[in-house]
């Protein structure tokens, strides 16, 4: 699995108007699952996710993590995150994993970081989404669980 984590100070995801799920200080989590992936690579993700010592210590160094500060998770599907841009001008997403597949493993990773304790809202799988944030740092980190080569 992909993710392109942010750390952020507020985000939200809106759906035909609505917001359906925000966050206040903690991490904007966009999450693609490629072909092959399974539950163990959602759980390992999750549990990077949840480690990742991103987040400013007493001294102001990137020290602590997601479960240390105690902040939220806002977790979006982005499919397109698994774009092959290698040849041409249009990006392709073969790579990504079918469209079931890729909601349950979705809905696994949110949940396995509700597991460990972060309160996590979701966007909407599969949805026309508007995701607005604002970027602490800014801090961009990009996860892969497997070595893509």
């Amino acid at each position: 699995m992909r993710a392109l984590v942010q750390r952020v100070t507020e985000a939200s995801v809106v759906v035909e108007g609505t917001v359906v799920g925000q966050t206040g200080p903690g991490l904007l989590v966009l999450v693609c699952a490629m072909a092959g992936d399974d539950e163990g690579a959602a759980d390992k993700l999750a549990a990077r996710v949840a480690k990742l010592r991103i987040f400013r210590d007493e001294a102001g160094r990137m020290n602590r993590s997601l479960l240390d500060i105690g902040g939220g998770a806002l977790v979006v599907s982005q499919f397109t995150l698994a774009a092959d841009t290698r040849t041409g001008n249009r990006p392709g997403f073969s790579s990504a994993a079918a469209p079931d597949d890729g909601r349950r493993l979705y809905e696994r990773f949110a949940e396995s970081l509700r597991a460990q304790g972060i309160a996590v809202q979701t966007g909407r799988f599969g949805a026309d989404m508007t995701v607005r944030l604002v970027n602490d740092g800014p801090v961009t980190i990009w996860l892969d669980t497997a070595d893509r080569a």
